[in-house]
């Protein structure tokens, strides 16, 4: 199938759909493609969710100045699309006076960066802030965050598609082609699903795979080197044991900014992220070594951890521009080019991506006015419809007021999390046509908590079957390669509950 565009943008992350929700603003035909059967499955949904304030950035890179407009700007952004974010701090913690000078740097330059509210304190103001906190001096900046980073990037697309934009999952990009101006301009894009996409401007949001995207633009030279970053996901005992972000020092040519101890929006506590350049890309693996190496930090700084604590780990993947002998970071790229007119670059987005994002959107959005007139649309909706909070978090009355309108709100499918029926259907229900059980457990938790989907899976299964047909051979945990089922263990048992629909498949 051929479908022709103003603007196509390659890469469904957390940028990507921030970028496509931007140009929603306009009257400009866009439309994003992404390799999986959902967006933000790559390093969007993979990582701590912290909102940077900005102090890790050399002053006058594209990495400090958007991060620090991108902070400024997220919780109003948040409020709109109904997405949880919290301004809770950070302490950067030194342990000895090189860390020390270490902190004096970050302030200088944090300063130069225009980060507000730094200041150096003494052990007792940052018990103070952190009880239990160990360390001779650390950094606090007041603006750091946290952010549900699944429920963002999918709030963006998802406000994106409401605006007009179309999303196209499942298209993995195969060839890039600009086209002669006598046959038009632009670009052609071939897909590993057989389709072709026309458009004037390509926006190349591929992050891990951004090189490769470039290069298939016939643009060499840029190379992404994998860093993966595991961590442990505790159980919610321990929710509120963090009042504020406590960091270490970070240490020169370190890859990553040190293993630290992250609270989320939704109650649970990170511990992570390890470091490790791999070759893979795909490469999510979670690591013996590593594993321990994450509890033995976590049990150093909350003793009373059990190893049922423990709930799940999990591992995301940095597109790092620097090469395991060179460590660190470099400063983001985002280029419109010169030589392959309409292809718009965006290489090294490694974090602070996530808090950066709603600036690099209209610095993108900015450099496709220059190839296209940007019309604002009267039509834009700029809030997302829906409650921030899950059913759980509600008060008695408003729990007994949503059961009273809609009797779904009644039925508890996943007990952990205490997800009703209500929201799983609310969820299959995405503007995407995201279908997957990863999908739902992004958009409604389920599979999230303690049992990590005991509870929960045949429930689901059980409303898929229901309410849309499925044959529960046909149900992914993420993609195409990753059915849920193989077979039937009780072929008798099965028969009688699974009486197929005809006509619907995911």
């Amino acid at each position: 199938m051929e479908r022709r565009y103003d603007v196509l943008i390659v890469g469904g992350g957390v940028v990507g759909c921030a970028i496509a929700r931007e140009l929603s603003r306009y009257r400009v035909r866009t439309a994003l493609l992404d390799r999986e059967r959902d967006v933000g499955l790559g390093t969007s949904c993979r990582n701590s969710g912290v909102l940077h304030s900005g102090i890790n950035y050399t002053p006058g890179t594209l990495r400090a100045r958007l991060a620090v407009e991108g902070n400024r700007r997220m919780h109003a952004l948040c409020r709109d699309l109904r997405v949880k974010c919290r301004t809770i701090g950070k302490l950067t913690v030194a342990q000895d006076e090189e860390d020390t000078a270490t902190l004096a740097r970050l302030l200088e330059q944090g300063i130069a960066n225009g980060v507000p509210g730094l200041r150096i304190l003494w052990p007792e103001e940052m018990r103070r802030l952190q009880p239990g906190v160990e360390g001779i001096r650390a950094l606090h900046s007041p603006s750091s965050g946290i952010v549900s980073p699944y429920a963002l990037t999918v709030a963006l697309a998802e406000n994106a598609v409401t605006n007009g934009v179309h999303v196209h999952l499942g298209q993995e990009v195969l060839d890039i082609r600009p086209r002669l101006p006598e046959e038009g301009g632009g670009f052609v894009v071939r897909t590993a699903a057989g389709d072709r996409f026309i458009a004037l401007v390509v926006v190349n949001a591929a992050g891990v795979f951004a090189d490769r995207v470039a290069a298939l633009a016939g643009i060499p030279g840029f190379r992404i080197y994998p860093c993966r970053g595991e961590y442990y996901v505790l159980d919610k005992r321990f929710n509120g044991v963090l009042r504020t972000l406590v960091y270490p020092a970070p240490r020169p040519r370190h890859p990553g900014l040190g293993i630290h101890l992250t609270p989320t929006v939704d109650g649970n506590i990170l511990i992570g992220p390890s470091a490790e350049y791999v070759e893979d890309p795909g490469n999510l693996a979670c690591t013996a070594a590593i594993l321990r190496k994450l509890q033995e930090k976590g049990r150093g700084l909350l003793p009373d951890l059990a190893g049922a604590d423990f709930i799940r780990s999990f591992a995301g993947i940095r597109a790092k521009q620097s090469p395991p002998e060179e460590g660190g970071t470099r400063d983001y790229i985002i280029e419109d080019r010169k030589d392959v007119k309409g292809f718009i670059n965006l290489v090294g987005i490694e974090s602070p991506g996530l808090t950066a994002s709603p600036a690099i959107a209209s610095m993108v959005a900015e450099m496709v006015g220059r190839h296209l007139p940007l019309e604002e649309k009267e039509t834009f909706v700029s809030c997302r419809e829906g409650r921030r909070e899950f059913f759980c978090e509600l008060s008695p009355e408003e729990k007994a007021a949503l059961v009273a309108e809609d009797p779904d709100y009644g039925e508890v499918v996943c007990r952990c999390e205490g997800v009703t029926r209500r929201e799983v259907l609310d969820a299959l229900a995405n503007p995407l046509g995201a279908r997957t059980l990863v999908s739902l457990k992004y958009r409604a938790r389920v599979t999230m908590g303690r049992c990590q989907g005991g509870f929960c899976l045949p429930r689901i299964v059980r409303i898929l079957r229901d309410e849309f047909g499925y044959d529960p051979e046909d149900y992914l945990l993420r993609g195409d390669s990753s059915p849920l089922f193989v077979g039937k263990v009780r072929e008798d048992a099965v028969l009688r509950a699974s009486v197929p629909a005809e006509g619907v498949r995911p």
